[in-house]
This record gives C-alpha cells, structure tokens and sequence, in this order.
C-alpha cells in the first residue's frame, strides 16, 4: 500500500493532482480542502495518501492531513458511501464543521450534503457520532475556526431571514448558497449576504 508521497507537483486541479515521484507520475484524487492549501505548480509537496483498490481500478486519495484522512476512512466505512463520495463530502465544508454536525447528529444538514440521502445520513450519524469526536490533529487555525463559525451563523440568519420574507426554505437556501460559492473568500455580514441572496432570488 502507498501510504505517502513526496515528489513535485506537476498539475493540479481542484479534485485530482498528479504528484512526479522520481520520474513516476502520480495521479491522485485530493478534496478542495486539499487542494486549496497545495503549492504552485513545480513547488515540492508531500500528501498522505489511501489506495483504493478494487477489480476495474486502483485509486490513490490524497491528504495534506491525518485528521482528513481518518475522517475519510470513517466516512467509507459506512455502508453507502464510497470513496468518490466520500472525498465529496469533505470537499463540501470544513472538517470541524462536518466534526460538529454528526456528533449534534444534524440530520437535516448533513442530508444537504452532495450524495448523501436520509437513510445515509441517519447511518453516518449512529455509526460515527462516538468516533468521529475521537478524531484530532485539524490543521485549521483557531481564527479559521472562529470564522468559519461565524460565517455558519450568518448562514442560518440569513436563511431565517428570507423565511421570515416569505421566501420557500429551499429557495432561500439555494439563493444563499450561490451567493456564497461566487464569493468563497468573502466573510459576509446578515446584512450583505442576504443583499446578495435576494438578488439571487429576483433573477
């Protein structure tokens, strides 16, 4: 099993990067969350990695942590998710996030999640809820933490919000998340997030 790499980045993408180990090119499937903090191109990198391997594929799955990678291990351990899914969904928030929404047992947040229906969201909560708290070493720094949380705050205010207007729930909350993912570096206040998404709306 390949179990790390440490080599030069020599493409990357936002879901795969392919890592040059000594003249062998690696191709390996990364999270956002991965790739965002990755180098340049060219620059020398070191991922820990998870192969994959079943009868019509071999797969390698990258990390740039432990944490990331014993959450990924988790997620595949439930019956339902399997590794393409699994790097979805770390690709889809920050890891103490998803941390917090399975040991709350949020239900209804993690059925948002892309591949993730209610019976599977029902089986990561009974089957994970006592592991997943066991799991340390995030990388995200205390004021990333802080923002984040801040940022999930105004999320649910402005989704308040927009209900409070009359908005349906499902469109207020998809208002809001294209709001969000055109502007992912911006930390947005109720007032200018809810601006945004009722243009969104209006359109």
């Amino acid at each position: 099993m390949i179990a790390q790499l440490r080599g030069s980045l020599v493409h990357k993408t936002p879901v795969d990067v392919v890592i040059d180990c000594g003249g062998v090119g690696y191709l390996v499937s990364v999270s956002t969350i991965t790739s965002e903090k990755l180098p340049d191109v060219g620059a020398p990198v070191t991922l820990l990695t998870m192969m994959i391997v079943r009868e019509d594929a071999q797969q390698l799955f990258g990390f740039l942590s432990d944490a990331e990678r014993d959450i990924f291990k988790l997620l595949i351990s439930i019956s339902g998710i399997g590794p393409k899914i699994g790097i979805t969904i770390l690709s889809a928030g920050n890891l103490p996030e998803l941390q917090d929404t399975i040991m709350r047992g949020d239900l209804s947040r993690l059925q948002k999640l892309p591949g993730v229906g209610k019976k599977t969201a029902e089986r990561i909560i009974v089957e994970l809820k006592d592991k997943i708290g066991k799991v340390e070493g995030f990388e995200e720094s205390p004021e990333d933490a802080i923002a984040s949380a801040t940022q999930r705050d105004v999320r649910e205010e402005t989704l308040a919000a927009m209900v409070k207007l009359g908005y349906q729930r499902a469109a207020a909350d998809k208002a809001i998340k294209s709001a969000l993912q055109a502007d992912p570096n911006v930390q947005f206040t109720v007032e200018q997030l809810l601006r945004k998404a009722l243009r969104n709306v209006l359109r």
